[in-house]
This record gives structure tokens, C-alpha cells and sequence, in this order.
């Protein structure tokens, strides 16, 4: 970050945007040097037993851990093909089956989900922005729709873009997800699939937004302008603090002045 520390970000998000959860950096390692640079770091956990990607994710963004994903620990078959340490077989094509009208079908949605190189991901760290000893290559919200909406609305602008085109699979929702905003460098805005739901621990309802890392820091300036201009972070009523008040546009019941 050029104008915040990660834990600063970290603390501006949260108090601003009123997340339940930390916001989590993710990085991708193909490189032994840079992965060997992060062992040495500093204090990291990794799962004991096999576990989905969603899974590792709750303790970063539940736990306040630091976590490193290798290739023996990831117990999730979607995730494996997304991160390239599982081929396509048919296997992969039946467990999709599903979702899906014919083998066929299966087959080309499984093929044309977003993808790393295969056999090239050494590792993942997953961590709660905060404690990020190296630069992420995306931050993954879990968040409700209308702190989504502030998050796109601002990155949208940011990066001149519109409308934002969402990557949504029928599976591999976070795994995938995040996979989708690096490889396009694009912010993805997507569902909860059946996997994470459950195993991944969204059942408030939380709504994925990914904004690759190098995004980041012209969006919280961007947050942080509307503050000083007109005095909170909120678009949607514009000088409130809170990012999306629940009520009705121009209710004359609801509102309030200084009483003294």
C-alpha cells in the first residue's frame, strides 16, 4: 500500500464499510524463492487435516490466522482443478453432472472454469489483510450486498470501468472466484456455491467480491475523499457514515434532527 499499512487498510475497511469478517489476502506462489521468503516471515499456520479452500479462508478471516495452503492440504477435488494440482479426468466431469443437462454439458463447463497453469502453484497464503508480510495478489470480501455494491461502485470508478461483468461458475465458488479477479485482473462479484455455503460458512448470506490487490489502494483513497468531502463513506446517502442505511429513499417518517 502506498498511503496505508496492510493492518491499517485492514482497520479502515472494517470500521468503514462495518465488515463482519477480515478482509483476506490471498497470494499465489509460483516461485520457491518468494514462497521460501514467506516461511521465513514470520509465524504461519496450516491445516491439519485436508480441508477445502473455503475452509482454510474461515481461518483467516474468522480466526485472525495466517495460513499456507500446499498441495497435500487441499482436500477439496473443484479447488485441486482450479489451482491446477488436479487434471481433467472424468471424475471431476460426473461430480458435476449435477448441475448439468448431459456429460457433454458437464465436460465443457468443468473445462471452462477459470484455471491456473497446471502443476505450477507451489502454494497459497491465505491471511487476513492485516498480518500480510507480502504484497497479495487479491483480496477476497465476504461481505452483504450492499457493502458489495460500495466496494464495485468504487472500483468501477477507479478503474473506468462499466458496467463490471461477474465470473460465476456452478461450482468453486471462492476457490474459483479469486482465481477468475488474477488471472482477468479483473473485481469478480459472485454467489456462494453449494460447497461453500456450507463448508465455507456463509449461511448469513454473504456475497463474494474480489478486487485484485494492486486495485486496492486507489479505492480506499477513493473512500477516504468521500469522507473528507462529505463527511462518511456512504453513496448511497451521501454524508452518512453507514454504507447503505435500510431505508426507504425520501421517507419524511424517518429522520432526524438536533434536538438542542
Amino acid at each position: 500500500m502506498t498511503s496505508l499499512t496492510y493492518p491499517e487498510a485492514e482497520q479502515f475497511l472494517m470500521q468503514e464499510l462495518r465488515l463482519m469478517t477480515s478482509p483476506i489476502a490471498i497470494k499465489y506462489f509460483f516461485n520457491q524463492e518468494e514462497l521460501d521468503s514467506f516461511r521465513n516471515s514470520g509465524e504461519y499456520y496450516s491445516p491439519v487435516k485436508a480441508i477445502t479452500f473455503c475452509q482454510v479462508e474461515i481461518g483467516a478471516r474468522m480466526e485472525n490466522l495466517p495460513i499456507l495452503l500446499e498441495r497435500n492440504k487441499l482436500g477439496c477435488s473443484n479447488a485441486r482443478y482450479v489451482f491446477g494440482w488436479k487434471e481433467f479426468d472424468e471424475a471431476e466431469v460426473k461430480s458435476h453432472l449435477k448441475y448439468c443437462q448431459n456429460m457433454e454439458q458437464s465436460a465443457r463447463f468443468v473445462q471452462n472454469k477459470p484455471r491456473l497453469p497446471e502443476n505450477t502453484l507451489l502454494a497459497v497464503a491465505v491471511v487476513p489483510l492485516a498480518a500480510a508480510t507480502m504484497t497479495p495478489d487479491v483480496v477476497h470480501f465476504y461481505c452483504d450486498t450492499m457493502q458489495a455494491y460500495h466496494l464495485l461502485g468504487d472500483w468501477m470508478a477507479t478503474q473506468d470501468i462499466h458496467p463490471l461483468r461477474p465470473a460465476l461458475t456452478i461450482n468453486s465458488a471462492a476457490c474459483g472466484g479469486n482465481v477468475h479477479s488474477y488471472n482477468s485482473q479483473q473485481a469478480n462479484l459472485y454467489l456462494a456455491c453449494s460447497g461453500s455455503y456450507n463448508s465455507g460458512k456463509t449461511e448469513r448470506g454473504e456475497i463474494n467480491v474480489s478486487i485484485p490487490f494492486a486495485h486496492l489502494d486507489a479505492m480506499i483513497t477513493r473512500m477516504q475523499k468521500r469522507i473528507e468531502d462529505k463527511g462518511g463513506v456512504a453513496i448511497t446517502r451521501l454524508g452518512n457514515p453507514f454504507p447503505g442505511a435500510d431505508i426507504c429513499k425520501n421517507c419524511p417518517l424517518i429522520n432526524f434532527k438536533k434536538a438542542n
